[in-house]
């Protein structure tokens, strides 16, 4: 592969988009083996987050205290909101699209070496050429995100030091099971006998339980080995020999980040020896933490409100912060989704709270046409038996429904963003919006 060496990043992405038929095949002896050929491997601590919601808030707390304590984090998450570039951060910052294109050529060289040549999906090739960078940085510890379940996920070649489930909820049944009890087992795969598992789900299935319990992983369960206490203006986290009193509220928004916090924090625990953290990083990294597009409020006139939620777990958990944040006069709702979401929950729990929806086309072939949105929308109307007008309309992208919004929204109202990374990452192209409505003297 002469030209292998002048390949820029697209050029890479491009060349894995056309290597597999699918954009899934679950399984690891294929990404296994070109993982031995590249003898990958890490020299530092190595936590892994799995979870249907909050693994990537999990992640970004992890780094941020991390970061406050004096140390290199290394992170891995996906998908990405707008450039390629955003799924590996190396000591808070986004790594280069150069500093990528070389992990990139050392990975199709391992998969097609003496010409036995292993097939790769786009996610398989990406994240082997991801870790591989992160395997030679100098770093203090590496926080992988589980991509998709998590016995069969990419991630799960590297064996971690702490594993974290986040929350296990029904979503992507095609390949991890119709239920929670399936999808915990399959969540569960990332836990390594004798290491510590944080289980941060208030109510996590029997079978991530049984799994922990069965290789003899070191269990930490919330509600038993940790907790959290709060009222409105602080809150505290208990663990095993550990408190911290009078924390200041997460700088991420929500209720359930507490939970991903007392999870981020269990880990750090868990990873005392290798990682000693002190409570000013505690405070200070939790105060600090950013990431962009869970229930992300932007200042302007209408607000604007940025969720990825994509499935009923965290749409509901959207609805609640919704709700939470007062009265505005009309509530805007831009919405794309993919074809695989079960659309029916999702609509159902927030509806109530929108009055107006722009559905819309997102880029990707996986993704449900507005024109299907809108129709899906309609015929759940008709069988609830809807007693409420609510209008809508279809755009070709994000963007053109954000700038529909803006030609009738009033400066009090409320636009939400939600349905999918592609929704959020469509609005995010030129950049964070600010918001000007024209309707001043309304």
């Amino acid at each position: 592969m002469q030209t292998a060496t002048a390949k820029t990043l697209s050029d890479w992405l491009h060349h894995c988009e056309q290597l597999h038929p699918k954009n899934i095949e679950m399984g690891l002896e294929r990404v296994g083996e070109v993982a031995r050929r590249l003898q990958l491997a890490f020299k530092c601590p190595v936590i892994t987050v799995a979870g249907t919601n909050g693994k990537g808030s999990t992640c970004a707390m992890l780094e941020a205290v991390c970061l406050q304590a004096g140390y290199r984090p290394g992170v891995y998450t996906s998908p990405h909101l707008v450039r390629f570039e955003e799924r590996c951060r190396i000591r808070g910052e986004s790594v280069a699209a150069d500093a990528l294109a070389p992990h990139f050529e050392a990975v199709e060289r391992a998969r097609t070496q003496d010409g036995d040549e292993v097939s790769l999906t786009y996610f398989e090739f990406t994240t082997l050429a991801i870790l591989r960078l992160m395997s030679q940085a100098p770093l203090d510890v590496a926080i992988l995100e589980v991509g998709l379940g998590g016995r069969l996920d990419a991630t799960n070649i590297i064996d971690a030091d702490c594993a974290v489930i986040t929350s296990v909820d029904v979503d992507h049944v095609e390949f991890l099971g119709p239920d929670r009890e399936s999808i915990g087992r399959e969540k569960a795969g990332i836990m390594r006998a004798g290491r510590p598992v944080i289980v941060s789900d208030p109510v996590p299935p029997a079978s991530v339980i049984e799994r922990a319990r069965e290789i003899g992983a070191d269990l930490w369960r919330f509600g038993q080995d940790f907790n959290y206490t709060g009222d409105k203006q602080q809150w505290a986290w208990a663990g095993r020999g550990r408190r911290y009193a009078g924390l200041a509220y997460p700088a991420l928004r929500g209720a359930n980040q507490l939970l991903n916090a007392s999870g981020a924090l269990a880990a750090l625990e868990a990873l005392r020896e290798q990682l000693p953290i002190t409570a000013q990083a505690v405070r200070a990294g939790l105060a600090l933490v950013e990431l962009p597009g869970r229930f992300q409020i932007v200042p302007g006139q209408p607000a604007l409100v940025l969720d990825v939620a994509h499935n009923p777990h965290s749409v509901a958990a959207l609805t609640a912060n919704l709700d939470a944040m007062g009265y505005f006069p009309t509530t805007h709702a831009i919405f794309g989704a993919m074809a695989d979401k079960d659309l029916a929950p999702m609509l159902a729990k927030v509806g109530p709270l929108i009055d107006r929806w722009y559905f819309t086309n997102l880029d990707t072939p996986r993704a449900l046409t507005a024109q299907q949105l809108q129709q899906r929308w309609g015929a759940l109307q008709i069988a609830a038996g809807a007693q409420r007008e609510v209008p809508t309309s279809t755009h070709a992208s994000p963007l053109q429904a954000l700038a529909a919004v803006m030609e009738v929204a009033d400066p009090a109202d409320r636009i939400v963003v939600f349905g999918s990374f592609y929704t959020v990452g469509g609005v995010l192209q030129q950049g964070v919006p600010r918001l000007q409505a024209k309707h001043l003297g309304a």
